[in-house]
């Protein structure tokens, strides 16, 4: 696959995050009503925002902290249920050596562009971000009917798969895939959360179209349904034929005390 140069990734983000930010009205009780939202349990649709990087090799380890660091204090930001900035743990497939990820959700595509554009994260990506990193992207998808809390636990263990499709498959083929990645959960007790959906930001994602996110207790969870062959095979041959390239990679959520590195 063809990388971004980081050029093209400045000017890619450059033009991204070109909206004005307008703040929209508050309630008095905004603050708690967020709170409420995202530590309750939910069962309705929400996105989900994936960003990968890679870092330059030999980066200065105080600017890779702050990196992360300013990343996950984007938290803070109204539109920004969740976000969670760390270090992949494994990479079990890529053809892109990422080596750090952001995940983050919102309860609306327009909560989602509001955190894009916002001064705050405009201001991180350009001064922490882009001067350390050779290579980004980015998927977001809609998680319908999410079950379990919005805010993931820390030392939960996270594997994100990103699938690129061959070319002209019908939207039935790519409903049969989104059909065998839901139905993962539950053939494996391990899964606490999963969700999947079509990316809806393609212009970010270096052509890949279906993601999907599942949560674990731990890292251990992960592994077993690893060892599961039988499981994980008859799982893949289901859609083998379907895919071009894909991504798999976990990651650990950090607790408020480790978020850096």
């Amino acid at each position: 696959m063809t990388m971004l140069s980081l050029g093209a990734t400045r000017s890619f983000l450059s033009s991204s995050f070109s909206l004005t930010f307008s703040p929209s009205k508050r309630h008095l009780n905004f603050s708690s009503l967020k709170s409420s939202i995202r530590m309750a349990s939910t069962a309705s649709s929400t996105i989900e925002h994936i960003v990968l990087f890679k870092v330059k090799e030999n980066t200065d380890s105080s600017k890779l902290n702050s990196m992360i660091s300013s990343l996950n204090a984007l938290v803070s930001l109204d539109s920004v249920l969740h976000i969670a900035a760390v270090p992949l743990h494994r990479v079990k497939s890529s053809p892109v050596p990422f080596t750090h990820m952001l995940h983050s959700r919102y309860s609306s595509k327009e909560d989602l562009s509001a955190y894009s554009a916002h001064p705050s994260h405009v201001s991180v990506v350009k001064e922490s971000v882009l001067p350390i990193c050779d290579d980004i992207m980015a998927v977001d998808w809609v998680a319908h009917d999410l079950q379990g809390p919005v805010v993931l636990s820390p030392g939960s263990a996270v594997r994100l798969t990103l699938l690129k499709l061959k070319e002209n498959l019908g939207e039935e083929v790519k409903n049969e895939i989104l059909t065998v990645i839901s139905g993962i959960k539950g053939s494996f007790g391990g899964i606490q959360q999963l969700t999947c959906g079509e990316n809806f930001s393609p212009a970010r994602a270096k052509g890949y179209s279906i993601a999907s996110l599942a949560v674990f207790p731990g890292l251990s969870e992960i592994d077993a349904l690893d060892a599961n062959e039988e499981l994980v095979n008859l799982q893949k041959e289901k859609v083998r034929d379907y895919l071009d390239s894909v991504i798999v990679l976990d990651s650990i959520v950090p607790s408020p005390q480790s978020s850096s590195l």
